[in-house]
């Protein structure tokens, strides 16, 4: 499957969205329950990141032209970042609507059929979650993880809400049920600030995972076996693809041909090692000075 078709799990977490909203609204409007109130904001997020993953993979999708030579894909860390921010938002709602039901209290109604809707809406996204974080892992797209992240979060929130719901029908402790709403603000506002961090790292061009740079370190093993060296090596990623650099030096005695060759078995090695990389080498002379000064990414006078 191309990376163009990835908008089909964002059009899939919309429906999701859409339902479980529908669910959760129910489960609220039957039970009063502040928490199950807080249960239904965060999915309204989910529909605003949704629409926004659909967005963004769209333009992500996009190929290279002239005025975007390395493509579109950083596109996808737009759509994590707004999501991060709207994170906040809901919890900045949830955390209003808390502290007004722990001011004054409210009994419950109609719990069963309540927590019967919010169940089944929990089940739903859980569902919807597995095969986003499937999706976003095999193709490398940070707006499909983040999305599936997020609504892994509203399952792990919701369980939580119905376990508040059942303790207050169990015990008549209305308090429990606002302070419920309150942790699950926090909790949120954890993940947001998570989804928040790996956006930005991305936009900064962050250097690939250790261990993908430890598996770049050994494909070149072989190489200076033979002895070839190289430095300035860097790695960056962004979203679905990847893009490894490194500066190769051979002896200056070796003809254009040789080193070429060289160059085309170190790049395959690497595209092999890491997936999506686009690979840039440079050939230097070992014996020549020149080729040390520039190691840094500017280079030195």
């Amino acid at each position: 499957m191309r990376r163009d078709s990835l908008t089909k799990f964002a059009l899939l977490s919309i429906a999701a969205a859409v339902a479980t909203i529908g669910l959760k609204a129910a489960a609220w409007r039957l039970t009063g329950s502040v928490g199950l109130l807080s249960d239904a904001l965060e999915s309204l997020v989910n529909l605003a990141a949704a629409v926004m993953t659909l967005a963004m993979l769209t333009i992500a999708a996009r190929p290279p032209d002239e005025e975007h030579a390395y493509g579109y894909s950083k596109a996808e860390y737009f759509s994590s970042g707004v999501e991060g921010m709207l994170i906040f938002v809901a919890a900045v709602i949830i955390g209003i609507a808390a502290i007004e039901r722990l001011l004054a209290a409210q009994p419950l109604e109609h719990v069963g059929f309540g927590l019967a809707a919010s169940v089944a809406a929990s089940m739903v996204n859980f569902a919807v979650a597995r095969v986003l974080l499937h999706a976003g892992r095999r193709w490398h797209s940070i707006a499909l993880e983040a999305d599936a992240q997020h609504l892994m979060t509203d399952v792990w929130t919701s369980a939580g809400v119905i376990t508040g719901v059942v303790l207050v029908a169990l015990t008549d402790w209305l308090w429990l049920d606002p302070v419920i709403a309150l942790a699950v603000a926090a909790h949120i506002i954890w993940i947001g600030v998570g989804i928040l961090r790996r956006s930005v790292a991305g936009l900064l061009d962050r250097a690939l995972p250790e261990h993908e740079r430890r598996a770049i370190e050994a494909a070149l093993d072989p190489f200076r076996a033979q002895g070839v060296e190289f430095h300035a090596l860097r790695t960056r990623a962004a979203a679905g693809r990847s893009f490894v650099s490194m500066h190769v030096l051979v002896p200056g005695g070796w003809s254009v041909q040789r080193g070429h060759d060289v160059l085309e078995e170190i790049e395959t090695r690497v595209r092999d090692t890491v997936a999506n990389a686009t690979v840039f080498t440079h050939l230097e002379p070992l014996e020549d000075p020149l080729s040390y000064g520039d190691e840094r990414l500017d280079r030195k006078p």
